[in-house]
């Protein structure tokens, strides 16, 4: 290829990248038009509508043919919509903290760098916050493929009000970051629990007479370590952690399970529109004799409704009284769900649904 050649694509680089702009610019008006819309109308609150949102990058993934994939173009739309809905009104998303968490990079993998990020130090503030008003949504962590569920966020719903609005996955990759220089300089290591046994094979391999302390987060883990004056500490936690907290990346991807992959919800005080493509979440109780979960869970299967995760928690309503959390698949808009979810109601001895809302993008 000559340089004239090399000059012409340029040229043409450069006249799609002025088109592109001209576009965004386009759609930022025309969001800006919406805001004006329903400012007139009174409307409040809604302005980032998530069964709205899932829909239009579904449509960016169908139309997709590369040579981009589904994750970067949709990566990239995310930012533009983020970007367009700050000028309408401005997202306050709490999420558990602090800044270099995995719980940060779900929250800005849903919903774009153009919403007001809050750190919080529990899952139980996250709650709190938007319950009261003070956060639009909130983001918390739900359960890892390797680990297993955070019983605590499962609690939470049992004592709130709150509804889910949407899910994030996220693959995660662990470092082992610290002052030092070499692995044989460490004599602890910081992280949160989960992550800890996440990572527990290579730990063994290579850090075997090292402590293990748990911590209430990754970051929190770089945190300290960071802190310390004698260089023998690390933490298992990401590389955004270590840019954050200005730590040494000694190892990268000590997950023992290269798939890791950690779920983690939306929550808020909307309910979702059906998008064709959802979940619902609800929890239940059923009477301590037998048969009686068999019977609260039989009409999923015979309405052709999919179960997709049961997990069971202490209802503290007395001993050995369990609440039991369902994923299934569908929205309760959906007849087969809707028919399944009636029976289910006049069975179990606690209902409630937790949400419905869009199966993640990505």
């Amino acid at each position: 290829m000559s340089e004239d050649d090399l000059s012409e694509i340029r040229r043409q680089i450069d006249r799609l990248d002025q088109k592109l702009q001209a576009l965004i610019s386009e759609r930022a008006t025309l969001a800006q038009r919406v805001a004006e819309v329903k400012t007139k109308t009174g409307e409040k609150d809604g302005f980032y509508r998530p069964g709205r949102e899932a829909e239009i990058l579904r449509g960016v993934v169908e139309r997709n043919d590369g040579p981009l994939s589904d994750d970067t173009v949709v990566r990239l739309f995310r930012e533009i919509m983020s970007s367009c809905l700050a000028l309408q009104h401005p997202l306050r998303v709490a999420y558990f903290g602090p800044a270099g968490t995995y719980t940060q990079a779900a929250t800005f993998k849903h919903f774009g760098h153009g919403v007001n990020a809050l750190p919080l130090p529990a899952i139980d503030d996250v709650f709190r916050e938007v319950a009261s008003g003070s956060a639009d949504y909130g983001v918390v962590p739900i359960e890892n493929s390797t680990e297993g569920v955070v019983t605590h966020t499962l609690d939470m719903f049992a004592r709130s009000n709150l509804k889910i609005c949407g899910e994030i996955v996220l693959p995660v990759h662990h470092c082992l970051l610290s002052c030092a220089n070499e692995l044989a300089s460490i004599d602890t290591v910081y992280s949160h629990s989960q992550s800890l046994g996440q990572c527990r094979r290579w730990l063994d391999t290579h850090l075997p007479n090292a402590q293990r302390e748990s911590v209430s987060s990754n970051a929190e883990a770089a945190r300290r370590v960071a802190e310390l004056s004698d260089g023998g500490g690390a933490a298992v936690a990401s590389r955004d952690a270590a840019d954050v907290y200005g730590l040494k990346v000694l190892a990268e991807n000590i997950e023992d399970e290269p798939d890791n992959t950690t779920r983690f919800l939306v929550i808020g005080r909307q309910e979702v529109n059906a998008t064709g493509d959802d979940k619902t979440s609800l929890m239940v109780s059923a009477a301590n004799q037998p048969g009686a979960l068999y019977a609260v869970l039989e009409p999923f299967a015979r309405h052709g409704v999919s179960l997709t995760r049961i997990e069971s928690r202490p209802s503290r309503r007395s001993r050995w009284d369990y609440n039991f959390f369902l994923d299934i698949e569908g929205h309760t808009e959906d007849a087969p769900v809707a028919a399944a979810l009636a029976e289910v109601k006049k069975k179990a001895t606690v209902y409630k649904i937790l949400g419905s809302y869009p199966t993640a993008i990505g």
